[in-house]
């Protein structure tokens, strides 16, 4: 059983590291492992076999994530309310 979760992490992966030898493997037995072609050219096991879940969560701390987008009016907003200072009461 093929997970679209699993594999999507794994093809963030290889955007995110420039690396694209990374390949996603499912076990009979319900666990994921991440490969890797070697330079010899055999596939090496990055990790070990895990469930959905936690792999997913092993494949994204393998590389940054990129920055997130801020737009301009998310700056104007932020600097809208730096700059506002609070009225005093009385």
């Amino acid at each position: 059983m093929r997970s679209t979760k699993a594999s999507n992490a794994v093809e963030r992966l290889r955007t995110r590291s420039g690396n694209s030898t990374y390949v996603m493997s499912a076990r009979s037995d319900g666990l994921f492992s991440l490969r890797v072609v070697a330079d010899s050219g055999g596939l090496e096991t990055v990790g070990s076999p895990l469930p959905m879940d936690e792999f997913v969560q092993f494949v994204n701390g393998l590389s940054a994530a990129p920055p997130k987008r801020v737009g301009k009016l998310d700056v104007a907003f932020r600097t809208q309310l730096e700059t506002k200072k609070p009225v005093p009461r009385s």
